[in-house]
């Protein structure tokens, strides 16, 4: 007798005449079977599919920690770079002011060293920025002893009132622009005395794009002071002044809107804010 591979159902069902209707489903194992196996099919799945989703989700958060890690790097590494070469200009320039001075280094002269270069740890870039401190601090004692000794600006370089100061300010030749401005500008009559606030070596004299007739002073230790706008120039390139000596005329020459000095202080060639050597000064 053939095996029979089939599930039998049946079905009774009432009709309004309170007869019944017998009828009967077959189902055979083998479709049974391939049902469960798709039900286990589908449920591996869903749970691989579950497992896929997590597993791509922590490895984007690793990525994204990853990219911040990577960005806190950059971001140190451009300071270190910054702070060492902030170090770099500041020990050059210590240097040259302690060597203007007479002032005696007294940090002995160490023999040569070398080595692989080592990231810097926490205590590393805190003593590097200790070092920028002590130099930042010779730095003012030498240019106390130099504004002593007339080599710093120290005396107003014409007698007037500060007007548009270092830094952002608006076009003052109207418009909404602004644009920044790399001196102080003081107010004064045409013709009005111009004098060297320090002693130095004149390095430039004649016209410039915006300042106009110019003059240029080196006080040496990568300090120099210009004055612009002039109406007339009294002094030679090559030239050694003193502090206080006449060097030229106040005028309104160049990008200017009215008679006035154009005073800037520059060291290492990048401008400063001259105010903090006028509001030093002992007298106009």
């Amino acid at each position: 007798m053939a095996r029979d591979d089939r599930f039998y159902a049946f079905i009774i069902a009432h009709s309004p005449r309170s007869t019944s209707i017998i009828r009967r489903i077959c189902v055979e194992k083998r479709s049974v079977r391939l049902l469960i196996l798709l039900i286990i099919t589908l449920f591996g799945c869903s749970i691989y599919g579950f497992y896929s989703i997590t597993q791509q989700a922590a490895h984007l958060r690793i990525e994204v920690e990853n990219q911040r890690l990577r960005a806190e790097n950059e971001k140190q590494r451009r300071e270190l770079n910054d702070l060492n070469n902030r170090v770099e200009a500041v020990e050059d320039t210590s240097r040259k002011l302690a060597e203007k001075s007479g002032v005696v280094n007294e940090q002995p002269v160490l023999p040569g060293t070398g080595g692989p270069a080592l990231p810097l740890d926490a205590d590393s870039l805190a003593a590097l920025e200790g070092k920028m401190r002590q130099l930042e601090s010779n730095i003012k004692a030498y240019e106390s002893i130099l504004r002593e000794r007339g080599y710093t600006p120290s005396i107003w370089p014409v007698v007037g009132k500060l007007e548009s100061g270092f830094g952002g300010r608006r076009n003052p030749f109207g418009g909404s622009s602004y644009e920044f401005h790399s001196g102080q500008d003081i107010d004064a009559q045409t013709g009005d005395p111009v004098v060297a606030g320090a002693s130095g070596n004149v390095t430039f004299v004649g016209w410039q794009n915006g300042y106009g007739q110019l003059v240029v002073i080196d006080h040496g230790g990568g300090l120099t002071t210009r004055y612009g706008h002039l109406s007339h120039i009294d002094v030679a390139q090559g030239q050694t002044v003193a502090r206080g000596e006449f060097i030229g005329r106040v005028g309104s020459t160049g990008r200017s809107t009215g008679p006035h000095l154009h005073y800037e202080v520059r060291i290492n060639d990048e401008p400063v804010d001259p105010l903090q050597y006028l509001l030093a000064s002992s007298a106009k």
